[in-house]
């Protein structure tokens, strides 16, 4: 839930890469297999400890939450529910504009979502929540695009990780692929191993798994890496 790519190939297909970057104390994530939400199969990753997730994929919509909006902020407990329960709330509707409009937002910490609507073609949508007032922006989808928390990565850091992911691409000007990228969400980085793209925090704050989303002709595939 920390670290986000989005590399899109054609007006239909991306590449989606996750870092879920999590205290080793919480309880290792349930691997991704399928759910039914409403009347859709969704994948994802569940926490076992709030049951919720972080990423989710189906046929039509690809979710990643990150922790935090636009800076890092105080903690404030107790809220009134889980971040992990967002995306699933998101799949009983379906449809942005109704989760928008439906959804209470008042009393979640806050949070960052990126929404990649990929039927007839990509649409991508980026809604910040900074415990007061949601942000809603329609990015550029035929752009590459990396998020990182702002609750773990100051501004410069994440600054950097931006100079990274942009020398990465400029490395493959013919095009990236997933196998690449993959690698960079292992390897990428300067060696400073609390802030590289794989972070380990004195162990007791770590890299715990990536899952990767490959969306390409008429399906929808994932890799899962569990570091744990």
């Amino acid at each position: 839930m920390c670290v986000l790519t989005f590399v899109p190939k054609g007006e239909q297909h991306f590449i989606l890469t996750n870092n879920r970057d999590e205290a080793t104390a919480r309880p290792k994530a349930i691997p991704p297999q399928a759910y039914q939400i409403g009347n859709t199969d969704v994948f994802m990753p569940k926490d076992a400890l709030a049951g919720g997730t972080w990423i989710a994929t189906s046929d039509n919509f690809t979710l990643c939450l990150l922790n935090g909006a636009f800076e890092n902020h105080k903690h404030q407990p107790p809220y009134r529910q889980s971040r992990g329960t967002i995306i699933p709330a998101f799949f009983e509707k379906q449809n942005l504009n109704a989760f928008l409009e439906d959804f209470l937002f008042e009393g979640i910490e806050n949070f960052t979502l990126i929404v990649i609507e990929h039927q007839s073609k990509l649409v991508l949508t980026e809604i910040r929540w900074d415990g007061e007032r949601l942000f809603v922006a329609e990015k550029d989808a035929q752009m590459s695009h990396i998020w990182s928390s702002a609750t773990l990565y100051n501004a410069q850091i994440r600054h950097e990780r931006e100079q990274w992911f942009e020398q990465l691409l400029h490395q493959y000007p013919a095009g990236i692929s997933a196998d690449v990228l993959l690698d960079f969400h292992q390897n990428g980085g300067n060696g400073d191993i609390q802030n590289d793209m794989r972070m380990n925090r004195n162990n007791t704050l770590m890299t715990q798994c990536i899952m990767q989303v490959v969306k390409q002709a008429n399906e929808v595939q994932y890799q899962f890496v569990d570091f744990v």
